[in-house]
């Protein structure tokens, strides 16, 4: 009988335990870390597709691309390429091209160039617009390589002078798809080629 009264308390203490105390453990918020708080920084750094399937975006950008080319003197040169992502991890490019496209159009769009071209004040705010998008976007890991490589293309610019702007503008267009490839889950140019 005794057993029997035991049994029956600690079966009510588990019973209250479990219609109580789990439901509150359950819809409690947990802290956010490792995988979870990646995902989080993840969708920080994407940019909707659609942002850059817009034809007149696209057009604008390109044409003012090419006619700054045009005065480029230096072709030995590329401010924007492959060289940007030396020693940054795959998931940190989206966060290089943000700060990028800040140097460009602060450093850049926003100077007194945006007289000598056309369609400088378009591209500067559509370029500045997917910098609002991703201002939540941040670096995860060590920061040294991204800030090494930014310091080395405002540095480039710099030593090139105004010629250094203009090539800035005459790379818009490699701006533009260097941003789009990094930060949308667009695939990439090239993948869907034809197997014979």
């Amino acid at each position: 009988m005794a057993s029997l009264k035991i049994l029956t308390k600690s079966f009510a203490g588990w019973v209250i335990c479990c219609c109580c105390c789990l439901p509150l453990l359950l819809s409690s918020p947990l802290p956010l870390r490792g995988p979870g708080l990646a995902s989080t920084a993840h969708h920080a750094c994407r940019l909707r597709k659609i942002n850059f399937q817009q034809p007149y975006i696209r057009n604008r950008t390109y044409t003012l691309a090419k006619m700054a080319r045009v005065s480029d003197q230096d072709t030995d040169n590329r401010l924007i390429g492959q060289q940007l992502y030396a020693n940054i991890k795959e998931n940190n490019r989206c966060y290089m091209m943000k700060r990028i496209v800040e140097i460009v159009v602060t450093d850049v769009l926003l100077t007194k160039v945006k007289d000598q071209y056309p369609y400088v004040e378009e591209v500067a705010q559509f370029f500045a617009s997917l910098n609002s998008e991703l201002s939540r976007c941040k670096f995860s890991g060590n920061r040294e390589h991204i800030e090494r490589n930014l310091e080395e293309l405002k540095s480039k610019m710099k030593q090139l002078g105004e010629n250094g702007k203009t090539k800035a503008i005459g790379e818009l267009d490699l701006l533009f798809d260097y941003t789009e490839n990094a930060c949308t889950d667009a695939p990439k140019k090239g993948g869907n080629k034809k197997k014979n």
